[in-house]
């Protein structure tokens, strides 16, 4: 897969003030221990706040298209659902950051949670169609061992700042 495919659908992006603070997280005093930690929305948010755009140098908090009011968290459940907001409703890097979010928390969060993550309603023009392919286990396996995706995958995962915009790179 190409990031050029992606090139010039959003040409300008709106760009969002991130307003939440930061949470410090606390490193527990006795890290052998077995008692589990409770995992919260904010929590949750964190992990996936700084995600990187695949087709603009900003993070998905950064374009509003991860937001703290879009993540929910049953931690009794053991469950966590994330949706999000494409910038433009025919957005083709949607299922991208779909699996990227997907691909964050599966490698962030203790292995008890089932993670959904979907698009909002009525936010893409195939929104049924993506939301089943993120949530579909054979194909998102299927996704992480094309090497290619994966590589895109990790870029949209690295540090905010440490990739320049991944589809200027890509041309």
């Amino acid at each position: 897969m190409s990031l050029s495919s992606f090139a010039g659908q959003n040409t300008a992006p709106q760009v969002f003030d991130n307003t939440l603070n930061r949470r410090q997280i606390e490193i527990p005093t006795n890290p052998g221990s077995h008692s589990r930690e409770p995992i919260d929305a904010l929590e949750v948010f964190d992990m996936i706040r700084d995600i990187n755009d695949p087709e603009h140098p900003l993070t998905l908090e950064q374009l509003n298209v991860v937001q703290m009011d879009l993540v929910k968290v049953d931690d009794e459940g053991n469950r966590v659902v994330v949706e999000f907001v494409p910038t433009i409703p025919h957005c083709s890097a949607s299922t991208l950051i779909g699996l990227s979010i997907r691909t964050k928390l599966e490698r962030s969060l203790p292995s008890r949670f089932k993670i959904d993550v979907k698009i909002v309603e009525g936010g893409h023009v195939q929104q049924p169609q993506i939301n089943k392919q993120l949530n579909d286990k054979e194909r998102v396996a299927a996704a992480t061992e094309n090497a290619s995706l994966l590589d895109v995958v990790h870029k949209c995962l690295a540090p905010p700042g440490s990739t320049p915009a991944l589809l200027a790179a890509q041309q």
